[in-house]
């Protein structure tokens, strides 16, 4: 008995005694088994093998992060829920091989998708909440928004539930990016503003709208929210080139 307790005391003291990326490792490895379960469930072959690529390529950019740039001792509530809603996206990257899947299991996916954006803005919260905020915490926040958006958009095209104008929702970010390798200038910081937090929780919605069995209007509701985020992303590249 007193050997179980030592192994297990041991175990809680080896946990409080690494770092960040090393409590990121643990958790995507507690992560890693309802995530391979919900994907085993929905999926087969190919589809199983990306859902586990994709939260391996998380779990790789998640615990580099964390390594090299992440300022604090704990990692926070605030980086779990992130982590956690990354790996939801995992599971929706696995319907993009067979893309009838969107429709076969629409409401399973439009679930998922649903409780990813419902958690956003959470660890932000959190983060502010126990102090625990920093440039990398922001940026993979960013970046899952950034991947929920594509893998969305991918879903909608491939299922033909939405037209190529869905790109614009999925992409725009990549392309800036991409942009900004041809005009660093774009590469600025930016001034917090609601409207593009407002923006991005719009043009998540309007993807998994478009998933919705029997949507009404969703080539509309997607220009809207393609006009939306062109305006978002003028209006920043305007402020941008006036500071440089």
């Amino acid at each position: 008995m007193n050997e179980k307790l030592d192994h297990w005391t041991g175990s809680v003291a080896l946990v409080r005694d690494t770092g960040p990326a090393g409590r990121a490792a643990l958790l995507f490895g507690v992560i890693s088994f309802p995530t391979l379960a919900a994907g085993a469930a929905l999926y087969s072959g190919a589809g199983m093998a990306l859902v586990a690529l994709c939260l391996v390529a998380t779990a790789i950019f998640a615990v580099r992060g964390f390594a090299l740039s992440y300022p604090h001792r704990q990692l926070g509530l605030c980086n779990i829920v992130t982590s956690v809603r990354a790996a939801m996206v995992c599971v929706l990257a696995g319907a993009l091989v067979a893309p009838a899947l969107a429709v076969d299991h629409a409401l399973v996916l439009v679930a998922i998708a649903g409780v990813a954006l419902a958690m956003d803005g959470l660890d932000g919260f959190l983060a502010r909440k126990t102090g625990l905020t920093s440039d990398f915490g922001a940026k993979f926040d960013v970046e899952t928004d950034a991947l929920i958006s594509a893998v969305l958009a991918l879903l909608g095209l491939l299922s033909g539930l939405a037209g190529p104008a869905v790109l614009i929702l999925g992409f725009a970010r990549y392309a800036f990016l991409v942009a900004i390798m041809v005009w660093p200038w774009l590469d600025g910081a930016l001034p917090e503003r609601f409207h593009r937090k407002a923006i991005c929780v719009f043009q998540i919605l309007a993807l998994i709208y478009v998933l919705v069995p029997g949507a009404v209007g969703a080539p509309f509701v997607v220009s809207l929210a393609c006009a939306a985020v062109l305006w978002s992303f003028a209006v920043d590249i305007r402020w941008l080139a006036q500071q440089r």
